[in-house]
């Protein structure tokens, strides 16, 4: 029976860290959007259409796994990051990714716009790391969200904003929001209303302060 029990723990252990392991793959694309509102500035409409392409090559790739037929190198990627409830269907998650960055880009100015990305990056991002590493009070009605990372996801965003705006005010309410969002259960589409909203939000009272 202790035999049982001990071999039963060693697999848990190993699915969990497993399970660890792809979400850090995962967060690790996710945080380098961090990467954008500097392309952005300096590259504003290649930077855009170079997202756009990656979008439309990730989709035709995509298509084609679904039908038996990989494309090395990206359909590869995609394996590694994929979670278990998208095994076997279509990863949504870059798709919504490159959609929620490239809308911020195009609906608000620079800053906000630096504003929603960089929420989006480290805020959802470092908030499922903490939560699948250190996470152990779950919040009810949630579907599994942690107070480890929720905390996370607030402070990632509040110290990212503040780094763009300078402004503590602006910096809190956009990581109230954004943490609000994070609890909430929207699967892949997080990625398109959190730079969305945020960027939005910080446009709003960045003029009225």
């Amino acid at each position: 029976m202790i035999k049982v029990t001990c071999a039963q723990v060693g697999i848990d252990i190993k699915r969990q860290l497993y399970d660890l392991q792809k979400e850090l793959f995962r967060k690790v694309i996710h945080i380098c959007t961090a990467f954008i509102p500097l392309l952005l500035h300096y590259f504003y409409v290649p930077t855009l259409i170079a997202l756009a392409l990656a979008g439309i090559l990730y989709v035709i790739a995509e298509k084609m796994r679904m039908h038996g037929k990989e494309i090395p190198l990206i359909s590869d990627i995609t394996a590694a990051a994929a979670r278990k409830r998208d095994e076997n269907k279509f990863v949504l998650g870059p798709v919504t990714l490159v959609a929620g960055v490239v809308l911020a880009a195009l609906l608000w100015k620079e800053v906000p716009a630096a504003i929603g990305i960089l929420a989006l990056s480290f805020g959802d991002g470092l908030a499922s790391l903490a939560g699948k590493a250190i996470g152990k009070i779950r919040i009810p009605f949630t579907f599994g969200k942690t107070a480890a990372g929720s905390l996370t996801c607030f402070w990632a965003i509040f110290c990212s904003s503040f780094l763009v705006c300078k402004n503590c005010f602006v910096s809190l309410v956009v990581a109230l929001i954004g943490m609000g969002i994070e609890i909430l259960p929207l699967k892949d589409f997080d990625n398109v209303l959190i730079p969305v909203l945020l960027g939005g939000v910080a446009q709003y009272l960045l003029p009225h302060i």
